[in-house]
């Protein structure tokens, strides 16, 4: 019995954990979506002529594994951007590689 005990309380435990780091890279990613290219990501995201990010993410028609050639190439009008995420403060203060950056961002604007 406490065996089953100490095992359910850290199940519950890891399911916590990856709860918070889930809010953690949406946060992290509101900041880079707010401070990329010193104007924010919705500079040209938030205005209705360009693709809309959040709606395509949302809708299923720009999966995560596309969003992150987009972020590493550019295309059409935009420019590779991964530098950039790189650079910014918050991406440095938490020691984050170019794949969870691009995670943290994908994940704030999934919700």
């Amino acid at each position: 019995m406490k065996k089953l005990l100490i095992a359910s309380a850290g199940i519950a435990l890891v399911a916590l954990s990856a709860q918070a780091n889930a809010a953690g890279d949406a946060e992290i990613g509101k900041k880079i979506y707010d401070r990329a290219f010193g104007r924010g990501c919705g500079t040209c995201h938030d205005i209705s002529s360009n693709p809309q990010l959040r709606v395509l993410i949302k809708g299923g028609n720009l999966d995560r594994a596309k969003f992150g050639t987009v972020l590493k190439e550019g295309k059409n009008a935009m420019p590779k951007a991964v530098e950039q995420i790189m650079s910014l403060g918050p991406v440095k203060k938490e020691g984050l590689t170019e794949e969870q950056a691009i995670d943290a961002l994908y994940e704030y604007l999934s919700k």
